[in-house]
């Protein structure tokens, strides 16, 4: 079990969305990069990562494309 990066958004925002969503449907998933994103105002510098599970990463993707 390794985390792997499922998408990458512009703020924190966009990816507590995308986090909130898939915790909606039972899938866990964490932020990464956020505080260094926010460092630089959160203009997108640097991406807030989505990372969920390897082995959850298709199912995470295909919720994130219904929602989208």
């Amino acid at each position: 079990m390794s985390l792997v990066e499922l998408a990458r958004y512009h703020t924190r925002v966009e990816a507590d969305l995308a986090r909130l969503a898939l915790g909606a449907e039972g899938i866990d998933a964490v932020i990464f990069d956020a505080e260094a994103n926010s460092f630089f105002g959160g203009i997108g510098l640097i991406g807030v990562r989505l990372m969920v599970l390897d082995e959850e990463l298709d199912e995470a993707a295909a919720i994130l494309a219904a929602d989208g």
